[in-house]
């Protein structure tokens, strides 16, 4: 078995160092007789998946260039909350590469209880989402008894002024320069303008 191991550590992780895992991991795939195929290793925070050892870790998995990838625990493979790590660790199955947590042997996609493991996080993620729109839904709504408008502020075009400058030669991008409204929308609105008066 060819074993990709994923090591991390945050830069605001002060004193950590990303060999203390590494030894762990190397240790742990020699006991298995698994061969090392590659290390990847990132020195950032796990918040976000713009990482770019573990970016550079999914698309050699989608090209199966191992068959496992270990990580120390499953907070320093994600920090971004269970959906988003939910959403990896089946990324990864149906690339055909198995997973394991070292520090938590529940987490372990060839052991007895993965479907157990998966279905409570899984589970875990539904209600994170639930809360999410929740508090999203309560800013919003107070948003709203506060007077404030929400979402884009409408853009006021002005369709007479838009023929008038196409009129006399000006070029779609200069118009759209000239007026602060998208070219296209410069275009819409005359094609509008015309539909209108030839009713």
């Amino acid at each position: 078995m060819r074993v990709a191991v994923y090591g991390r550590v945050s830069t605001k992780d002060k004193g950590q160092d990303v060999e203390n895992q590494l030894t762990q991991l190397r240790d742990f795939a020699t006991r298995q007789r698994w061969e090392i195929a590659h290390e990847y290793i990132d020195q950032t925070s796990g918040g976000t998946s713009d990482r770019e050892q573990f970016q550079q870790m999914f698309k050699d998995a989608s090209q199966k260039r191992f068959d496992v990838l270990l990580f120390w625990s499953l907070d320093r493979l994600s920090r971004e909350g269970v959906l988003p790590t939910l959403q990896y660790l089946t990324r990864l199955s149906d690339y055909g590469i198995v997973w394991r947590s070292f520090t938590e042997q529940y987490l372990d996609s060839t052991g007895i209880f993965k479907d157990a493991v998966i279905g409570i996080l899984a589970a875990i993620a539904k209600q994170e989402k639930v809360r999410i729109s929740e508090r999203t839904r309560a800013g919003l709504d107070r948003a709203r008894r506060q007077g404030k408008s929400l979402g884009r502020p409408k853009v006021q075009v002005n369709s007479d002024l838009i023929r008038a400058l196409r009129a006399k030669g000006v070029s779609w991008d200069a118009i759209a320069q000239q007026t602060g409204i998208a070219r296209a929308t410069c275009q819409r609105a005359v094609i509008l303008l015309k539909a209108l008066t030839s009713i």
